[in-house]
């Protein structure tokens, strides 16, 4: 492990902003964020798979009445957003380290409001299909936390996992559905204010076009 590493690990152990194992609330937060830890009943939004946090900083800088929670596995990158939420004085952030895998262990059926997967690892290979953060498994999760009529997004320049992802979403029942295949043409992009993770500034930079969907639970 670099120092470089070790010392963002340390900067997670003492950031009261980033749930980890090994802190008292990451065994009791389930089903409690907002009383436990933002301390108010704002709506709750996740970003998962959050990387260094680009868009859930972005996000609560923006929405400063709404909670935000960035997912990850990865504590170095989860460091870089924990750290710059601070140095803004957000205190409507977290990060929460973990495997997505294991969202259900954290949040409570219709605890999120909101739930954002921006660039996944597309996972191309057929073998891999179970790992995409679109898979039937993973949308099956999703629908049970998101509140009723809550929303799910997807940004990637990737089409085929695009592709793949409007087929998943239409088959799991998915209502309201939006999408376009060049988000900064398209009158959706208004909903995102410029925010761009650091992957998405490269693609569009290399001409690449974005694509998007948006779509909400279907009423149970």
């Amino acid at each position: 492990m670099t120092r470089r590493k070790q010392h963002r690990f340390l900067q997670n152990a003492d950031s009261t902003n980033v749930i980890e194992v090994g802190k008292p609330r990451y065994k009791t937060i389930k089903g409690n964020w907002r009383s436990d830890y933002f301390g108010n009943e704002n709506p709750i939004v996740l970003e998962l798979a959050c990387g260094k946090g680009e868009y859930t900083v972005g996000l609560a800088q923006a929405f400063p009445a709404v909670n935000f929670i960035g997912v990850d596995i990865k504590g170095d990158r989860i460091a870089r957003g924990s750290q710059a939420a601070q140095r803004l004085g957000l205190t409507n952030v977290a990060f929460l380290r973990t495997d997505i895998n294991f969202l259900t262990e954290f949040f409570q059926d219709r605890e999120v409001n909101e739930i954002w997967v921006t660039f996944p690892d597309p996972q191309p290979r057929p073998k891999q299909e179970k790992h995409r953060l679109t898979h039937p498994r993973f949308l099956t999760t999703y629908k049970r936390l998101l509140s009723t009529g809550g929303t799910f997004h997807l940004k990637t320049d990737n089409p085929e996992l695009f592709a793949y992802s409007l087929a998943k979403v239409k088959e799991e029942q998915f209502t309201n559905l939006q999408y376009t295949t060049d988000l900064y043409t398209s009158p959706l992009n208004a909903i995102h204010l410029g925010i761009k993770t650091k992957y998405e500034q490269l693609f569009f930079d290399k001409g690449f076009t974005i694509n998007y969907l948006q779509c909400k639970t279907p009423v149970i």
